[in-house]
Order: structure tokens, then C-alpha cells, then sequence
């Protein structure tokens, strides 16, 4: 875990990790309308298993002192109009982070992996067996 300061006269150093900016990006990801879910991919799940760190999943970080870049790696709900949930996806994520931690984001990128088909009727429930 890598940690950034950022430097105020006389008052120390504020470090926020690069974890942190990627759980923050993640749950503003996940809030997004359109977006049903973030996709982890096989080699984040091997570098889980190698280095035994609980990786975000779907997103990555570089975190300087003043900005942050972020990638996104997500699914989206099918029949939703992709460009569209994409940019409201930037535009979430850029504002969140960029409120909760002050660091410019200069750039979220974002690959679309996958197209979620789950059923939007609700399900009935199991007719009871006792009345």
C-alpha cells in the first residue's frame, strides 16, 4: 500500500492511500445507474492469491501527491445505453473522489467486459405451503 502526502505549513502531512481512492471510485462505480457490477478479471484475482492483498475489484489507481488516474474495469445492464452510462460513470466517480480526498483526477477510464442479462421482472414469491 502506497501512501501520498500532501503537505500543509506547519499543520504535517495528510496520506491518503491508494486503496482508499479505489474503494471510493468503486462505490461511486457501483451507485452509477446502468453499471450492475464491477468485473475482476483473471489476473486480479491472481495477484490476490500472489501477494495475499485484498485487491479492488475492477478498479485501479495511480495516486501522486496533487492527482489521480483511475481505470474501471465494469459491466453494464443490458439495454441501457452504454456511451451514455459510461460518461454519468466518469463524471460519478471523478466528482467523488475528487470531493472526499481533494486530488485532482486528470483521467478515468473505463472498459465495459461485460453485459449483465439478469431478469428485471420481479421474481414471485413461493406460493406458501401453510395458510
Amino acid at each position: 500500500m502506497t501512501d501520498h502526502p500532501e503537505t500543509h505549513e506547519g499543520q504535517g502531512q495528510i496520506r491518503i492511500s491508494d486503496d482508499v481512492v479505489a474503494t471510493i471510485a468503486g462505490l461511486a462505480a457501483l451507485e452509477t445507474p446502468g453499471i450492475a457490477a464491477m468485473s475482476g478479471g483473471i489476473s486480479e484475482g491472481l495477484a490476490k492469491r500472489l501477494s495475499g492483498r485484498n485487491v479492488q475489484k475492477g478498479v485501479s489507481v495511480e495516486v501522486g501527491q496533487l492527482e489521480a488516474a483511475i481505470d474501471l474495469r465494469v459491466i453494464v445492464q443490458y439495454g441501457v445505453p452504454i456511451q451514455e452510462v459510461c460518461r454519468r460513470l466518469q463524471q460519478n466517480v471523478r466528482e467523488a473522489v475528487e470531493n472526499m480526498t481533494g486530488l485532482r483526477v486528470v483521467e478515468v477510464n473505463v472498459k465495459v467486459e461485460g453485459v449483465s442479462f439478469k431478469d428485471e421482472e420481479p421474481e414471485e414469491p413461493p406460493p406458501q405451503r401453510v395458510k
